[in-house]
């Protein structure tokens, strides 16, 4: 669709704005795309608003590691979904639902789209170098989150660590 469409994968457009201003935006823009995903989900709204305060610090935390500190962009996933597993973790005696219900909508929002979107675009035009290149970064993304959540449960929860 995308060759009989002309749509071509590119960068964003530069949205001059203050460092402030950008941290704002997507802190808003990441709080209302994991309350979506919650509520397709079928969450509750507590739930979701839950999930949406944790994704939304989650997301901007990962964005932000991968923009001004150049962290990779799996390096900054994990720790993102890291975060996410912690926050979750401290507030699910506040919420009242299970730390997975929390963790999962909190952090669907970085599964990385675009780099998949760039990887199969790329793939589909005989461009296998670069194909090749987003879909490991893809993976590796793809491979970091769950792991960030699996390190924040073996910190927070003791009956995880020990073997009965």
């Amino acid at each position: 669709m995308a060759l009989i469409l002309h749509l071509t994968p590119m960068d964003f457009l530069p949205l001059h704005l203050t460092l402030w201003q950008f941290i704002l935006f997507r802190l808003a823009a990441s709080f209302c795309g994991v309350f979506g995903f919650s509520v397709m989900f079928n969450s509750p709204v507590k739930l979701a608003a839950s999930a949406a305060v944790i994704g939304a610090l989650a997301n901007t935390l990962r964005l932000e590691l991968v923009d001004l500190v150049s962290f990779p962009p799996a390096a900054a996933a994990f720790v993102g979904a890291f975060t996410a597993g912690i926050l979750a973790s401290l507030l699910k005696k506040y919420v009242g639902y299970p730390r997975i219900s929390i963790t999962v909508p909190s952090i669907v929002i970085m599964v990385p789209g675009l780099y998949l979107y760039k990887a199969f675009y790329n793939l589909g035009v005989m461009s296998l170098e670069t194909s090749a290149s987003w879909l490991a970064s893809a993976l590796l993304i793809i491979l970091a989150l769950p792991l960030g959540l699996i390190f924040a449960r073996i910190i927070t929860d003791r009956s995880f660590r020990c073997c009965t």
